[in-house]
């Protein structure tokens, strides 16, 4: 069975001139997706580069297809455990134990992203498109519209249909228990 992680990896097609390319295509959406977040510059700009390195350092696991969505996990776990971490300094040092140090664990952090992927592939293929462009890619409204032949007021309607459906699948697989730790993501949609 082919998993996100297995079966052509991006190694197979990556050099230093490759992962130079596919950080200029995708740094300002992630760039943007970590500012969502952590509002700060500074910050947000070194979680970028640990993105990039960790793209660097799992580009034999993953296929490169999934790269997008990937990135946006990553970016999206990595800004909240940055958030943790400054709250952590914040909280006077014996209430830390309040927030344990949390272990990657990839099989969560795999179907997390299985997750995503699948509501976005239930999409209609407009709306596909349009989602995959705006917060994949981090183009904006006007992009879109001029990359699909389409108004701005429509790229905005699909955007926020698709984000409602994406919200009420995850909602829904985690409902039945199959989405465990899929939550999170409900926030980064919003």
């Amino acid at each position: 069975m082919d998993t996100p992680y297995f079966g052509e990896c991006l190694s197979d097609q990556i050099d230093l001139s490759g992962f130079d390319a596919l950080y200029h295509q995708y740094h300002q959406a992630v760039y943007a997706n970590i500012w969502k977040i952590v509002k700060q510059h500074e910050a947000a700009e070194d979680i970028l580069q640990e993105v990039f390195l960790a793209l660097w350092e799992n580009r034999v696991k993953l296929r490169p297809a999934k790269v997008a969505g990937w990135l946006f996990v990553t970016s999206f776990n990595k800004s909240l455990k940055y958030l943790k971490q400054k709250e952590r300094q914040q909280v006077p040092l014996n209430t830390t134990d309040i927030y344990p140090e949390e272990p990657v664990n990839e099989e969560l952090y795999t179907f997390r992203l299985s997750i995503v992927e699948e509501a976005v592939n239930h999409l209609p293929d407009r709306k596909k498109e349009v989602f995959r462009l705006c917060r994949y890619e981090g183009k904006s409204y006007d992009e879109v519209a001029n990359i699909l032949g389409i108004s701005v007021t429509s790229v905005k309607d699909y955007l926020k249909q698709s984000t409602r459906f994406i919200k009420d699948y995850i909602s829904h697989h985690q409902a039945e228990g199959l989405a465990t730790g899929a939550s999170l993501l409900l926030f980064y949609l919003s």
